[in-house]
């Protein structure tokens, strides 16, 4: 008798192996995805009832701070800066990463994310070879925006 997966996972979508290992760390998870148009960033709790969304971030409401961008990686670096210190106004401190069904890809717009999460004070295990240079992202085309963000969100 040929066993089914579940449906999540028939469909690509979840992949049970790893969320266990990530739910199991007892941390909270960085969720990061990225869809055709926006990069989506979420600070999330697992409960036995589901899972608790305590932050999230989307690159789409950046414009408030002035950036006009959609999911190139300043963008991703930006939303992470954003859910970080939304994070850390909530009371958390550290979390996993959560790439969902992702390749790992250096430089990528998960990493960007990542990057920004990490030097907003978010507290993430991650290798340093894997994060996008400051360069690759424009930092220095950022520095008004990231005093906005960080101005507005304390």
């Amino acid at each position: 008798m040929k066993k089914i997966p579940f449906a999540r996972r028939r469909k690509q979508l979840t992949d049970y192996k790893s969320r266990l290992a990530l739910v199991i760390s007892g941390k909270h998870r960085l969720v990061v995805r990225i869809s055709n148009k926006y990069v989506k960033c979420q600070l999330v709790k697992y409960t036995s009832d589901g899972d608790l969304t305590i932050a999230e971030s989307n690159s789409r409401d950046l414009s408030k701070y002035g950036f006009d961008g959609s999911k190139n990686l300043q963008s991703a670096y930006l939303a992470g800066s954003v859910l970080a210190l939304k994070g850390l106004k909530a009371g958390i401190k550290e979390a996993v990463l959560d790439m969902g069904l992702r390749h790992s890809v250096k430089n990528s717009r998960v990493y960007a994310c990542l990057k920004g999460a990490v030097e907003s004070g978010l507290k993430v295990p991650h290798g340093k070879e894997v994060l996008p240079s400051d360069e690759l992202l424009k930092k220095d085309e950022l520095k008004t925006v990231i005093t906005k963000i960080k101005g507005d969100n304390k």
